[in-house]
């Protein structure tokens, strides 16, 4: 599982400060001499999985730096962490935990009987109940309380619950194939903020007798989504009556049935969310219902396809061309080493608007930590702030600060080569503007005007799929959440729980002015004003 405790903090190890000692010499190469000194370099430091291919070269990579990079992940004993994860190891060690959500996806991969942390028949039967379900609603089959099909689903979740079906069901719903006979998939509305706007805005277009409603929450007891849960329920029941709840609305959750009985659902309603599934890795679970509403249940088990050939690819190929180990070791030696403290995900494309946030979540919220897996603190950086904003919208926003600013940053820019749901001339403009945003980056201007001279020298990867479908999304996905494990793994911290957002939730549940059993935000009032449209 994980190298035995070792008496050195990880920056006291010997590779630490072999990369120390690099990082401090005075004639390192910079990015432009580095491509006058390799013209190849583009051809040579591009890694290719499926439809991905992620371009290093205007990174400072040398064959000398991979080498000292991969020697540090060596002596952390990341390979046999690896292994570990496929294994089902508890990696959780706070919370005594395996962490399997690469096992949801094992039977889409090459190997389908493979390393599948041992849940493999159990995830066999959650897909088979899953395809059921999604295959009623999208030929009707499902109907509401009324007899009507189903045209709307309403997700209620926040975080981990809410972000990933939002970004995947925004950035492929343009372009999914319906299923044959479904005469259509019906609209999808996701709800987390306790702000009653946002819910307000989704019930306003929906109409009880043909929604769904999806909830999403682990435990059950997440203050934000039960707010909106039960806003959502008091909704149906006034139109439907409370006998319609169990044609109206489905609960993915860990919670012991009792928790639910409340709500006067049947077993049938409730999809199991296992505990060793964290809410940021869960879009491959349970949780992903919503995608396969909106998407159909072949796209989602396309989505599942392409993470599970990133698992692949992460469990087999070798460290110098892995690219959750190259993307990882990327983000250690400028965090680490070269002191940036930010991070920017830039995707080229509107479809990926939501990417950004994302994969905040995914980093921060995993890698946000400041003690080891024995508790001890640490005495290095570990995750950087993330953030972003698509192009060419961010251009207009703080890539000012990334071209002149005194900190800097890392960027993944994130394009498409082929976009049919866009014009030639507007797909072309997108991708002249990448290009030219991370070729500023990294070679600079040196204009006689100080004020419009760039430095340059500024590293970036370029991160480019085929097009935006779901293997290639599914792909990409699991690429970061990799990279989150590659990071951890060398830092020494569990990237699989979240104390610090732990507190935070105790404390507003502590300062609730309303009991959560009893109709929480007032949700009788709350309805009226939904009704008068205010």
């Amino acid at each position: 599982m994980f190298p035995p405790p070792s008496p050195s903090p990880l920056n006291a190890t010997a590779p630490w400060k072999t990369l120390e000692a690099y990082a401090a010499l005075i004639n390192l190469p910079t990015l432009a001499a580095l491509h006058a000194a390799e013209p190849d370099r583009t051809a040579r430091w591009m890694v290719r999985v499926g439809g991905l291919a992620v371009d290093f070269s205007k990174t400072h990579l040398t064959a000398q730096l991979q080498a000292l990079l991969e020697s540090l992940a060596t002596a952390e004993n990341l390979p046999a962490q690896r292994q570990g994860l496929f294994r089902g190891d508890i990696l959780n060690v706070t919370e005594k935990r395996a962490v399997l959500h690469t096992a949801l996806r094992a039977p889409f991969g090459p190997d389908p009987e493979g390393l599948s942390g041992g849940i493999g028949p159990e995830v066999k039967a959650l897909h088979a109940r899953m395809k059921t379900v999604i295959d009623a609603v999208h030929t009707g089959a499902w109907r509401g309380a009324t007899g009507q099909p189903i045209t709307d689903i309403l997700h209620i979740g926040i975080g981990g619950s809410d972000l990933g079906p939002r970004l995947v069901v925004k950035a492929l719903h343009p372009a999914h194939a319906r299923n044959a006979g479904a005469p259509s998939s019906p609209r999808v509305h996701f709800v987390a903020n306790i702000d009653a706007a946002e819910i307000t805005r989704a019930l306003a277009v929906c109409n009880p007798a043909t929604t769904l409603v999806v909830v999403v929450s682990k435990t059950f007891t997440t203050l934000e989504t039960l707010c909106n849960a039960e806003a959502a329920r008091a909704w149906l029941r006034n139109a439907l009556g409370p006998e319609a709840l169990a044609r109206h609305v489905l609960v993915v959750s860990s919670a012991a049935p009792e928790k639910l009985s409340a709500w006067g659902l049947t077993p049938e309603s409730v999809f199991p969310l296992a505990d060793s599934v964290g809410g940021r890795f869960s879009l491959w679970s349970a949780v992903g219902l919503s995608i396969g509403f909106a998407l159909g249940w072949n796209t989602f088990a396309t989505l599942l396809r392409g993470a599970a050939q990133m698992d692949a690819h992460f469990a087999n190929a070798p460290m110098e061309k892995n690219l959750p180990i190259l993307l990882g070791l990327v983000g250690i030696w400028y965090r680490n080493f070269q002191g940036t403290s930010c991070h920017v995900i830039a995707p080229y494309t509107e479809r990926l608007r939501d990417l950004p946030r994302y994969v905040q979540q995914l980093e921060m919220e995993s890698n946000g930590k400041s003690v080891t897996r024995e508790g001890h603190p640490v005495t290095y950086a570990t995750a950087p702030a993330v953030f972003g904003e698509c192009g060419t919208v961010g251009q207009h926003g703080f890539h000012q600060w990334l071209h002149q600013g005194t900190a800097s940053a890392t960027v993944d820019f994130i394009g498409l080569d082929d976009d049919p749901l866009n014009p030639p001339d507007r797909h072309r403009a997108l991708n002249q503007n990448l290009e030219a945003q991370a070729e500023a980056l990294a070679f600079g201007d040196n204009d006689p005007d100080p004020a419009k001279a760039n430095p340059g020298n500024r590293p970036s990867v370029t991160l480019t799929l085929e097009r935006l479908d779901a293997e290639t999304l599914g792909i990409l996905l699991a690429l970061y959440e990799h990279k989150v494990f590659v990071q951890g793994a060398i830092w020494r911290i569990n990237s699989f729980d979240q104390g610090g957002v732990e507190l935070g939730k105790r404390l507003a549940r502590a300062k609730a002015s309303f009991p959560l059993r009893k109709e929480p935000c007032e949700a009788e009032a709350f309805l009226d004003g939904v009704a008068k449209g205010t």
